[in-house]
């Protein structure tokens, strides 16, 4: 089965870069839009492509997918096709002479060139944090199946990350996580925010009212993991208002959930989450985070965070200056870092001050860097091949 392309071409590309699935809106899906930013003439291949519920910036570029995208329940969820895979994401052949690879499970197992930089966002939770990633919302028969295919999944996992040397991890998190998994000793090139205080802002239509003096917000992909049912339950009973942003399968729940004081938007546009940092009183972030970019988008506006004291939100976050941390996310300390939040305690100028280290500029400057020294590796390689009378790689 051909992957479907938008263009077709009978050469093959310098350069294509490749991710998981373009059907959701998170920190994954922006850190592809900023490498396709630096490599505008190249292709993105994938398995899943959901044009309506992913940026919508994806529309100017070519997009390549496997066959598993012509199903729409895949694209609606991408969780209900785990079964299936490890399959097509094998027999996804990305025709480049090099590939950037952006994965969090399976970009890294399509058919890639010898010349591929593997930008890792986590090994694959589907695998190492299974209950967390699937949730309890899934079909129970799909759920028990995809833990009996659990031992083959991680040899496919494995024998797929070891086919390729060139690994870069997006924090130290997942540093550590891809020597426990692989034996990788790895790079960290951190993830850039690419929201700006200076672009154009825009009122979410029918939310103007609730978001005219203040409110604490959290930006985040509804899924079992993130905790956002945890944050919608510490807001009952406060005078303090949330506007929860992100769409997904736990949508419904949290609605019925929620008391007044929380709002909803989901596939709002850059300039109406602009306007939403802008004028929020600080972030919510209490999801087990890999790197957790979100505070980073509303340090951009000066805007300081509530934030799990664990994985990425380490390295995002200075404790007193940026944020403030709480250790566990249960409604319960949520509730009282609310009620006990003082945001004059924090410096805007120090905040943005902090979070330039993180720009979109400097993202692009490292990755174009690391596949200078990737090029510089292989041309070696295939020079030893040479003498020794062996192909080179392809």
């Amino acid at each position: 089965m051909r992957p479907e392309k938008h263009q077709l071409t009978s050469e093959r590309y310098p350069l294509a870069i490749a991710h998981d699935y373009l059907t959701q809106r998170g920190g994954a899906e922006r850190v592809v839009l900023a490498l396709h930013k630096a490599f505008p003439e190249a292709p993105i291949y994938t398995t899943l492509y959901d044009p309506d519920n992913t940026y919508p910036e994806f529309k100017n570029c070519t997009v390549i997918t496997s066959p598993l995208n012509r199903v729409r329940l895949f694209r609606k969820d991408h969780r209900l096709a785990l079964p299936f895979l490890p399959y097509f994401s094998g027999r996804l052949k990305v025709d480049a002479e090099r590939s950037l690879v952006s994965t969090t499970g399976w970009a890294h197992g399509f058919d890639l060139p010898a010349q591929s930089f593997i930008y890792c966002h986590s090994p694959a939770r589907w695998i190492y944090l299974t209950d967390q990633y699937i949730g309890h919302r899934i079909n129970k028969g799909l759920a028990r199946t995809f833990k009996m295919m659990r031992p083959f999944l991680r040899w496919w996992d494995r024998q797929a990350a070891n086919r390729h040397p060139h690994y870069v991890a997006n924090s130290s998190t997942i540093q550590q996580r891809i020597f426990d998994v692989y034996g990788k000793r790895t790079d960290i090139i951190f993830p850039p925010y690419s929201i700006s205080e200076e672009g154009l802002q825009e009122p979410i239509p029918g939310l103007e009212d609730f978001m005219a003096d203040g409110y604490f917000i959290i930006v985040s992909r509804l899924l079992p993991y993130k905790n956002v049912q945890q944050a919608v339950e510490a807001f009952a009973g406060l005078n303090q208002k949330l506007l929860v942003v992100g769409a997904g399968p736990m949508m419904d729940e949290l609605q019925a959930l929620a008391s007044s004081n929380v709002a909803f938007a989901s596939n709002i546009s850059d300039e109406q989450m602009q306007y939403a940092y802008a004028h929020a009183t600080a972030l919510i972030a209490v999801s087990h985070e890999d790197f957790g970019i979100t505070p980073l988008e509303g340090g951009a506006f000066g805007k300081p965070t509530i934030a799990l004291k664990a994985g990425g939100f380490l390295d995002t976050i200075v404790d007193g200056v940026t944020g403030t941390f709480i250790k566990t996310p249960n409604a319960v300390d949520i509730r009282c870092a609310v009620e006990n939040f003082d945001p004059s305690q924090f410096s805007s100028d120090a905040i943005r001050s902090h979070v330039e280290q993180f720009s979109e500029e400097r993202f692009i400057r490292e990755v174009k860097a690391h596949l200078e020294r990737i090029k510089a590796i292989q041309k070696d390689e295939d020079l030893l091949s040479l003498m020794h009378n062996e192909p080179p790689a392809h």
